[in-house]
């Protein structure tokens, strides 16, 4: 079975390598951050650096501006020069973080990836992948999903980023369909994304666990939310030697 070992480098330069004894051939998975921009916009891009690290670790509105510049190597002056305010700022941190979704999305589930994986390694590395991200980057998420909340374009940018991602991880799974034992497998891999995003999402990001007899690590959590979405779509878990 695929393990994860994550490292962070300036937000969310997030390596991600993928540890297999039985496919040593697997490439690692990365996260994907575009090119730098031009000399002229390497303040902004230190600016967003500084930001994604301290937003992270501290969450939005404990991240005053004079330390997101000072982090940066910036002034004050040059911050308003380039955002109006910190709103704008986040909406600046959320395009790029789109842009770089997207771009990972397209290389972690590249078809070609998992050729020779079932349903259950595919859902293993993946759900896994995705409960570190939201750890490492708890304070930046939540603060783009309270946006998403209450702001209608921030929630399009993030219906468009969840509709593209779910299409690449539906179409692995349904390449496997003969897995899959639900009636209506296109369905259920869908819904079980659904499932998996907001429980990540309400337990890691806002505390929200339902039941009080439940209290979860990431492992934990990444086990249950496996062991669900396999059980939903009626599929195996992966063998313990995968």
């Amino acid at each position: 079975m695929p393990s994860i070992s994550l490292g962070l480098t300036n937000g969310i330069r997030i390596l991600i390598l993928f540890v297999v004894t039985a496919r040593p051939t697997d490439p690692g998975l990365r996260w994907i951050r575009p090119p730098q921009q031009a000399r002229s916009q390497e303040t902004l891009d230190r600016i967003l650096d500084a930001a994604e690290v301290l937003i992270a670790a501290k969450g939005f509105d404990d991240t005053p501006i004079s330390e997101i510049v000072s982090r940066a190597g910036s002034s004050v002056g040059a911050f308003y020069t380039r955002f109006e305010d910190k709103d704008a700022l986040i909406h600046a941190l959320y395009e790029r973080f789109l842009e770089q979704a997207m771009a990972t999305s397209d290389v972690a589930l590249d078809p070609d990836r998992w050729a020779g994986c079932g349903v259950g390694e595919i859902l293993d590395s993946v759900v896994r992948f995705l409960v570190s991200i939201y750890r490492e980057q708890q304070g930046l998420l939540a603060a783009f999903a309270i946006r998403t909340r209450t702001h209608p374009e921030f929630r399009a940018r993030q219906e468009r980023l969840s509709h593209y991602v779910s299409e690449q991880l539906c179409a692995l799974l349904l390449a496997r369909s003969e897995e899959i034992s639900h009636p209506d497998p296109a369905v259920a891999a869908a819904f079980g994304l659904t499932i998996v995003f907001n429980t990540i999402e309400s337990t890691i990001l806002f505390g929200e666990m339902r039941s009080g007899a439940l209290s979860f690590d990431d492992d934990q959590l990444a086990t249950e939310l496996v062991r669900s979405y396999l059980a939903y779509l009626g599929a195996r878990a992966p063998s313990p030697d995968a």
